[in-house]
């Protein structure tokens, strides 16, 4: 983890935990080492972090496939629509627009190019990161379908959270107010 070591270097003395939560939870982990990295690589992506996305694809090496980097890419830019329409229904809460069809097509979600299993762990995480309580319970679901059980959904979400932290950390380390 050369690269996301490097790069954590840069983050400010006020985000000194972020330095090590980075790599820790992508090391220590229930998760394989592609759903790390599919984890991480979507959660990059949906921050907009093309700093951070780089060196974890980087440093997943042989481990970041074509098919896991295009899933990445569909999970990050899936939430970001899937997350603000469904978030809006849950807030809302009238029975009304959830009698109402979506109409949004989100056919990559039945047919990803790692495993479905997989996707949907991504999918988890980014949900966590948009805070969209009700594609987050729907992935959790279907996670724990699909085999995959509660330790798993807690690292990815911790994966989530460090790559949340990575990445405003990342960001504060060009910035200095005026006059100081």
């Amino acid at each position: 983890m050369e690269l996301l070591r490097e790069l954590a270097g840069g983050f400010p003395d006020a985000a000194k935990d972020l330095r090590l939560n980075l790599t820790s939870v992508l090391g220590e982990s229930t998760l394989s080492e592609g759903q790390r990295w599919l984890v991480a690589l979507s959660c990059a992506l949906s921050k907009n972090d093309h700093a951070l996305a780089r060196a974890i694809v980087a440093d997943a090496g042989a481990a970041a496939s074509e098919a896991l980097v295009d899933d990445a890419k569909a999970v990050a830019a899936l939430m970001a629509m899937n997350n603000v329409y469904y978030r809006f229904r849950h807030m809302v809460g009238k029975e009304t627009y959830s009698q109402m069809p979506a109409r949004l097509r989100m056919n990559r979600l039945g047919s990803p190019k790692t495993s479905k299993a997989d996707f949907e762990l991504a999918s988890l995480a980014v949900s966590a990161l948009a805070g969209c309580e009700m594609c987050v319970r729907a992935h959790e679901q279907n996670v724990l379908a699909h085999g995959l059980g509660e330790a798993q959904v807690h690292d990815a979400v911790r994966i989530a959270a460090a790559i949340a932290g990575a990445s405003t950390a990342n960001s504060l380390a060009g910035f200095a107010p005026a006059g100081v």
